[in-house]
């Protein structure tokens, strides 16, 4: 079953705030300093800052629970502390007004128990509202099946509007360690100026900054997916324009999977939107380090105030599509064990795979291939313990690590590259004698489709307990362990992006903070 901590970073990738004006449903979002859990409930509301004429957004209230909640709840909302300058209403049909209390009721949730979405709220600026203005939005709690309650607030504020857009597509295209420049550009089409901005985009692996700049912070990796955000200095006023100056551009990885596609996902902010939509999407204070590489610059294309807000953040954002040219591929080969030992006795067994190179794996892009493992044991052992990225297929809940399976499949996230080997350590129970037989078989490609490395007959090896089989192995190593070998990542942490439906429904970028799980990848 996946943790708490897990649903709540999942809880954080979709559209926040006002970039849900498009999608289908309100978006999932959350702040950074949790309520108290009372009777298993674990609250959670976003910050919005809005402006008059701008878009509307949401706030959506939801709880993180530790079991399954078969109740009725009631929703009590105040909007007494906003009711001035903004507006609040339910998206739904079960709540009902008197004054400023809005009253919502949530009927028992059809979930696995750990997750309730309990109200969501459409919130305007009133025609007469004020940059500055602030206030709390509070939500009390009860449950219509046991005592007490529990309480959470949200802070709406009023901005300065401002409407940043930019252009939708940029297509690059270059062979495996070329240099591209990359001209992103953004136009004040409001009537008021735009006081700095914040470029913030999320790419996979093909997309490598050519620089790292003083002024912007890089997620540490590495992962399939990363992300950057960089704070620019300028005023762009009415109908300008401005780009990243001629220094800025992505570096297409050498060992690159080639020819291969690879898609990025930018979008601008006002600062204030920026800070509401990290702290929705629960990024700490900085998402990764600064570099040291000079500062990025935006440099007009032609011809402090209050803090402000995007009336129109739909039209911000910017596709990258990077085709990568040439012809490199790579070569994984599966790895299978030899283990020893008496019945009863509980050994260790290291199986996994080596990519051969030269070009990397599990690096994202549409032609490379991602690389899954599928081990099946011997019938004659028993899992005692199983690695967090091995999932037994004969569990319908797919829980991470769960002992006692014969088939498991296993996969892990961020670019193996030449050279470099993944291992899966399992802890197995010898159940009966003799020889035993079972299998590491390769899966090289992706949901919808195969992609045959370099020498597709080294992708299955075999496990042998005492004896058992004819001792063919796919990529050798099949011995105990890794022989001294040295890791080269332990657990970081870093940004998966989320480019999926939600980007495609709501035209802006989701994401989450995810720590990566302990895997060893050995040189």
């Amino acid at each position: 079953m996946l943790t708490q901590s897990t649903r709540r970073w999942l809880a954080g990738l979709g559209v926040a705030g006002a970039f849900v004006a498009a999608s289908a449903s309100p978006a999932i979002a959350a702040p950074a300093t949790p309520a108290a859990a009372v009777d298993n409930l674990d609250l959670y509301a976003n910050n919005v800052i809005v402006a008059p004429g701008g878009t509307e957004k949401w706030v959506t209230l939801f709880s993180l629970t530790t079991e399954r909640q078969p109740d009725d709840y009631t929703i009590k909302v105040d909007r007494s502390k906003i009711d001035g300058f903004a507006s609040v209403e339910s998206s739904g049909e079960n709540c009902t007004e008197s004054g400023a209390i809005l009253t919502c009721k949530v009927e028992d949730q059809d979930d696995d128990g750990s997750y309730l979405n309990l109200v969501s709220l459409v919130v305007r600026a009133k025609a007469g509202a004020k940059p500055d203005q602030k206030g709390e939005l509070s939500f009390t709690v009860t449950s219509n099946g046991k005592s007490g309650s529990v309480s959470y607030s949200s802070t709406v504020e009023t901005g300065e509007g401002v409407d940043l857009s930019t252009n939708e597509l940029l297509e690059l295209k270059g062979a495996p360690g070329a240099t591209l420049k990359a001209p992103f550009q953004v136009t004040n089409r409001g009537e008021v100026p735009a006081k700095d901005a914040v470029l913030f985009f999320v790419g996979a692996d093909g997309l490598q900054p050519s620089k790292r700049y003083e002024n912007c912070e890089y997620t540490e990796g590495p992962l399939h997916d990363w992300a950057f955000a960089c704070r620019l200095d300028a005023t762009i006023g009415k109908n300008a324009s401005f780009r990243l100056d001629d220094s800025f551009g992505f570096t297409v990885p050498a060992d690159s999977w080639a020819p291969n596609s690879f898609g990025g996902f930018s979008i601008w902010f006002t600062p204030a939107d920026w800070d509401e939509y990290r702290s929705e999407a629960e990024l700490p204070a900085k998402i990764g380090p600064n570099g040291t590489e000079g500062e990025l610059k935006l440099e007009p294309v032609m011809n402090m105030r209050s803090g402000q807000t995007d009336v129109n953040p739909l039209d911000n954002s910017t596709w990258v599509d990077l085709q990568v040219t040439g012809d490199q591929r790579a070569d994984v080969a599966a790895r299978g064990a030899k283990v020893t030992g008496d019945v009863g006795a509980t050994v260790p067994l290291t199986v996994g795979y080596v990519n051969n190179g030269p070009a990397a794996v599990n690096s994202g892009g549409s032609e490379s291939p991602w690389i899954g493992t599928t081990v099946t044991l011997p019938k004659g052992v028993t899992a005692v313990r199983a690695p967090e990225d091995c999932f037994s297929s004969e569990d319908d809940g797919w829980e991470p690590g769960k002992p006692g399976g014969r088939v498991y499949q296993c996969f892990v996230l961020g670019s193996i590259r030449k050279g470099e080997k993944v291992d899966y350590e399992f802890q197995v129970r010898i159940d009966q004698a003799g020889g035993q037989t079972g299998e590491v078989k390769l899966s090289t490609g992706q949901e919808d489709k195969q992609i045959k490395d370099l020498n597709p007959a080294n992708d299955t090896a075999q496990i042998l307990v005492n004896g058992g089989g004819d001792g063919g192995q796919g990529g050798g190593d099949d011995g105990d362990g890794d022989g001294g070998s040295l890791p080269i990542t332990g657990q970081s942490t870093g940004l998966i992006a989320g480019l999926g439906a939600l980007l495609l429904a709501a035209g802006v970028g989701g994401y989450m903070v995810a720590k990566r799980r302990r895997t060893r990848f050995v040189a």
